[in-house]
């Protein structure tokens, strides 16, 4: 046998195995000094009642609407998250990490291997096997195993097995559990469905990041007055909102002049009156933003919300709404919030910058991102994508969860995604609905089926612009407002794209400001080369818009140019003619006016959603010769008719072949249209089910089963319920994806130089832009205020591409030994994760890899301020 004494391990003959350690003296973390000696850091016990008291607290601070959706004691819940820790294979990890040789006070840990853990997901996968031997109820072993983002490998495994120290660590394991629960004076709860489990577990998991911070790092400090500054440092801090403020009021803009609510918005106004379903269809420009905004701003003034997440479908838009948002944010809240400061800087860099999350959500960790860090502060903009992981099997989706409970989550677009995306999204309403949000959707284009999908019942309602409402405990409600005035809108359709170049010159030649708008970033980079180049002799300015771009230049190049045809560009407007070129991005959210459109086809709810650019402010100083006219540039309907997919060429892989068939059919004879009148009309006429025969038949089977080229409708939509996430499972991030057609989640750090100085223990980096950076390969070298700085530095050196277009990855070991991922998340082998990737720019734009590497298989690629990121197949990119 083996007899504990004091503390110590004590063999006999008859016995080798080992017993434990009194689970008050395990550790839980190393603390690391500012010499950078690593020594013993808190106890599993200590960390585990900080992040007990952590998640308390954070329930504490939620309206009572929203707190009550989480059972009493889910503290316990948090705090048990790292009951695992109290384990033989754990502790001999810690105390290898640790300088000093401690292994003498622990001689029964000398043989064993802390490699065993890989086969069990580690520490949570202990803690989880633990839980499930308790017996304490449905749901809670695999809430605190997914701690870290994901589940486990645990099937099988029972907590008295040999691997994880037999019966005699487990029971230290009960007893730190007794001890918590003693302390907490709570029992577990009982958890009565999978949304509760998922927001559960998300309140674990940044309970935990917040317990694991600066805060609570020094093992000899007191922790217990810590708690609440933890928290507020990290960002739950509650809003302090202004009441009774009218719609002129929140939406002034010093030097301007004020503007009521038109009657559809005010109508919408008054029907959101409570959580719930909310949609909102109605003319482009007409103010549906303002009127989701006034509307969530009710909520939160009358204590129905936490706060507000505003979801858009790309990056770009996203960025460009922060104007908007931020000037709401300025006038609803006191001037002593938090928060009226946190978007006041441009792309949520004050979260980063000044927001201490721990562990995940420290500089390299996988939560330090704009677009994840986001979603855990009341006020935000973003994409959709990380609205929608919140249901998905995505790592830390649960995460996203938390994020969302009980805002005010508005929609914007929700037209543009296809069936795949659309699937996951009416799950995410679903669940937001659950969570006691009031979800707002809003579109110019929606049809009636795809409005049937997203309320989840019946509707019948034609008219239009339209409110649709689903209260929380109550039926659907249809409720029709009056449309406003009517106007009409010239539509040529053109085959010639020189033509079009000509009248675009022509036209930017006497002033006018010219919008140009492609289907594909390659197809807008080639169209901006040519007219640039033509446009110089002239004086035309010309500008490219697109997702791939740097942080930065993203940021200048839409400052800018969303100025020139915005408002506040009204002044210098017609002193010279302009020509925009721009994807899809020129399409959705953007306050821009156009005096003349010419777009690329795609499906008709994309042709409206681009007119709605055009004479977009009665106001705007318009060039005398303008018209309200659009140019359609359309595939010869020759071809079109014999060989569809053919004509249509690379947009029927962006659109599907037969949608856009359809839409054609409309287009192709329309010399104009009169809106908002025909909107509604035009949408079901291109989306309306019907019997098809010849090609047609066989494209619409191709649009449900798929073809070679493409999946069908029935696949998307399977792979897509695949991915969301059931009960409380989860995988790592990078085996989940948004968007099936549109897989550009790889980023790609672009340098113009990086070397290796391995006496100074650090790595030299020249930015694109020319600055020169010494990143140290140890991080007690900086403050931790100085890699969240250094973090953001480098993450604005970023673009984001689809994996097939992304260079080839650097060695695992060639990566990690750069010191890159103190400031990014490099992703983790053991689960699969997608690994950052680097590129070297020259002097010329051409990308090659770091160090000879071979950059790419298949592409050249360049990089250009003007032009973005751009691959060529051919022998010359055409400069």
């Amino acid at each position: 046998m083996i007899r504990l004494k004091k503390g110590k391990l004590h063999h006999t003959e008859q016995d080798q195995s080992i017993l434990s350690i009194p689970y008050s003296k395990c550790l839980a973390k190393t603390y690391t000094c500012p010499t950078g000696k690593t020594t013993s850091g808190r106890t599993v016990l200590e960390h585990c009642l900080i992040v007990s008291e952590i998640a308390r607290e954070l329930i504490n601070r939620l309206p009572d609407s929203t707190a009550a959706i989480y059972p009493k004691g889910v503290e316990l819940i948090a705090g048990s998250h790292d009951v695992g820790k109290v384990s033989p294979t754990f502790q001999k990890k810690i105390f290898d990490n640790i300088d000093d040789n401690l292994h003498g006070l622990c001689p029964a840990l000398e043989k064993i291997s802390s490699q065993l853990e890989r086969n069990w997901g580690g520490h949570a996968g202990t803690s989880q096997i633990s839980l499930s031997d308790m017996n304490v109820g449905k749901y809670i072993p695999e809430i605190v195993g997914q701690h870290h983002g994901y589940s486990p490998p645990v099937r099988g495994s029972k907590a008295e097995g040999e691997v994880f120290g037999g019966k005699a660590w487990q029971q230290e394991r009960v007893q730190l559990i007794e001890a918590l629960s003693n302390y907490l004076q709570v029992i577990w709860p009982v958890i009565e469905s999978p949304v509760q489990a998922r927001l559960i577990a998300g309140l674990t998991s940044v309970a935990d990041w917040i317990g694991s911070g600066a805060y609570f790092e020094e093992p000899e400090k007191k922790w217990h007055d810590r708690i609440s500054r933890s928290i507020d440092d990290a960002g739950f801090v509650s809003p302090l909102v202004k009441k009774r403020l009218n719609f002129k009021t929140v939406f002034k803009i010093e030097g301007s002049e004020e503007f009521d609510p038109y009657p559809l918005q005010s109508k919408f106004i008054e029907t959101v009156s409570a959580p719930g379903l909310y949609v909102f269809e109605a003319p482009m420009g007409y103010g549906k933003t303002e009127a989701a905004l006034y509307a969530a701003y009710q909520m939160l003034a009358t204590k129905q919300a936490t706060g507000i997440y505003f979801a858009l479908p790309t990056q770009l838009t996203s960025n460009k709404i922060y104007d908007r948002f931020n000037v709401f944010l300025r006038n609803i809240l006191q001037p002593e919030c938090i928060h009226r400061k946190a978007l006041l800087l441009h792309g949520n860099a004050w979260i980063l910058e000044q927001t201490e999350m721990g562990e995940d959500g420290r500089p390299g960790g996988t939560w330090f991102n704009t677009s994840k860090r986001g979603l855990l502060a009341p006020f935000s903009v973003g994409t959709i994508d990380q609205a929608l992981m919140a249901v998905m099997n995505v790592k830390h989706g649960f995460v996203r969860a938390f994020g969302l409970a009980g805002k005010v989550v508005i929609l914007d677009e929700v037209h543009t995604y296809d069936f795949y995306t659309g699937t996951i999204l009416y799950a995410l309403v679903e669940l937001l609905k659950a969570l006691n949000c009031t979800v707002i959707i809003l579109s110019a284009t929606l049809s009636r089926e795809r409005r049937k999908q997203l309320v989840q019942q019946d509707v019948s309602e034609m008219r239009y612009p339209l409110i649709t409402a689903v209260g929380k405990n109550s039926g659907c409600r249809e409720i029709s407002v009056k449309p406003p005035q009517s106007y009409t809108v010239k539509i040529q359709s053109v085959c010639e794209e020189s033509i079009a170049i000509e009248e675009a010159l022509r036209r930017a030649y006497k002033g006018q400001q010219i919008l140009w708008v492609e289907n594909s970033v390659a197809d807008a980079q080639n169209c901006y080369l040519d007219l640039a180049a033509r446009g110089a002799e002239s004086g035309i300015e010309c500008g490219l818009l697109h997702s791939r771009y740097t942080a930065m230049h993203r940021q200048d190049k839409e400052n800018y140019w969303v100025n020139q045809f915005g408002k506040s560009g009204w002044k210098s407007r017609n002193r010279k003619g302009r020509i925009l070129v721009g994807t899809q991005v020129l399409e959705q959210s953007l306050d821009i006016d156009a005096d003349f459109l010419i777009t690329r086809f795609c499906p008709t709810d994309m042709i409206l959603q681009r007119i709605g650019r055009l004479w977009r402010h009665d106001k705007a100083p318009r060039n005398k010769v303008a018209q309200r006219e659009v140019w359609l540039l359309i595939p010869d309907p020759n071809a079109v008719e014999a060989e569809p997919g053919k004509a249509f060429g690379i947009n029927s892989l962006i659109y599907d072949t037969y949608i856009l068939c359809r839409s054609f059919e409309i287009w192709r004879h329309k010399d104009e249209i009169i809106l908002p009148r025909d909107i509604r009309s035009l949408v079901e006429d291109s989306y309306r089910t019907r019997e098809e025969s010849g090609i047609m038949a066989r494209l619409l089977r191709e649009l449900n089963s798929g073809n070679r080229h493409k999946k069908g409708r029935m696949s998307l939509e399977q792979l897509a319920h695949m991915t969301l996430s059931r009960g409380a499972k989860t995988l790592p991030e990078s085996k989940a994806q948004t968007r099936y057609s549109e897989m550009d989640t790889l980023e790609v750090l672009l340098l113009r130089h990086m070397a290796l100085d391995s006496d100074n223990q650090s790595t030299n980096l020249r930015l694109i832009d020319g600055e020169n950076v010494v990143l140290p390969w140890h991080r007690h070298r900086l403050t931790k205020k100085a890699w969240r700085s250094m973090s953001i530095r480098l993450m604005n050196q970023m673009v984001h591409v689809k994996p097939n277009h992304a260079p080839i990855p650097l060695q695992k070991d060639t990566l990690f030994k750069t010191g890159l991922g103190n400031c990014l998340y490099l992703g983790n082998p053991a689960y699969d994760e997608a690994l950052l990737r680097v590129a070297i720019v020259d002097d010329t734009g051409e990308l090659c890899g770091y160090q000879g590497a071979p950059l790419h298989d298949k592409f050249r690629i360049q990089y250009r301020s003007d032009l973005g990121y751009r691959m060529s197949k051919h022998k010359e990119i055409k400069s």
